[in-house]
């Protein structure tokens, strides 16, 4: 995937165009802090430019929402994103908004979001997209299949749902309000799990179905190590294929974003 990026970017760059992906942090969160260098990392890796611009904790909506207004109007900028959870103090659906579409490589404005629920998206969430991508990569036929996706928020859940029904799959969403949720995961063919907290769900061998796809989504730290939504060890003898936590959504998700920013750039520069 990386030289297909590098390829592409380099391609753009002898035409004279730089692809630029602007990168906004908002307060000092650590693990928000390491996702927005782990990104930037990659982007030069592969020949994009970035903008790395910070703003402490205090900073107003206002103060930010001018900032994005900015780079709308700079030329020389494809991509914006602006990294999640933002303080409680800015409203976040008011920031994705005024996000210009074109520019927006996480796929989270409005306006994306309505053309991902028709089918006609560009500009796609990034970890559902990676999920899609490595899905494909590993000839796992989606058509026909009962998929079950364990989250039902803006930035996978929901998007999922949608990339898998484009697949002809079968969707159901589970939350934590989901009831007899052991016997639902039981008939998926393809489980998706993104809950994200290892002391309130633990995806086990004895809850999925012979032979089934895992995709595991979740970030916890357990013993200070990262790990994931699933029993790795145990749920890999019966699965058929199975994502590991670190190293395999994760990747698939910047990987995403990089191609989302070269993509934005070649529409953006006719």
């Amino acid at each position: 995937m990386k030289y297909r990026l590098k390829k592409a970017a380099d391609d753009l760059i002898k035409k004279g165009i730089k692809p630029c992906l602007a990168t906004v942090l908002v307060g000092d969160d650590q693990s928000s802090s390491l996702y927005v260098r782990n990104k930037q990392r990659a982007a030069s890796e592969v020949g994009i430019i970035t903008r790395d611009l910070k703003f402490p904790s205090s900073c107003t909506e206002a103060e930010l929402i001018e900032l994005i207004q900015l780079l709308n109007r700079d030329k020389q900028v494809h991509g914006i994103l602006v990294q999640l959870p933002l303080p409680q103090n800015i409203d976040r659906f008011l920031i994705l908004r005024i996000i210009d579409p074109k520019k927006d490589v996480d796929g989270l404005t409005p306006h994306n979001a309505g053309l991902l629920m028709t089918g006609n998206a560009v500009l796609k969430p990034c970890t559902p997209a990676g999920i899609i991508e490595l899905l494909d990569y590993n000839k796992v036929d989606i058509s026909g299949l009962d998929a079950i996706v364990i989250n039902r928020s803006a930035l996978v859940g929901k998007p999922l749902g949608f990339l898998l029904l484009e697949r002809d799959a079968t969707v159901t969403i589970c939350h934590s309000r989901t009831r007899s949720l052991t016997e639902k995961l039981k008939r998926a063919d393809i489980l998706v799990t993104a809950v994200g907290n290892r002391h309130d769900f633990l995806l086990t061998r004895d809850m999925i179905k012979p032979d089934s796809v895992i995709v595991d989504v979740g970030i916890s730290k357990l013993d200070g190590r990262i790990t994931g939504d699933v029993d790795f060890e145990s749920v890999k003898q019966k699965a058929s294929w199975i994502t590991p936590v670190p190293g395999g959504v994760g990747p698939m998700t910047i990987s995403m974003l990089l191609k989302n920013t070269i993509t934005a750039a070649s529409i953006e520069e006719g």
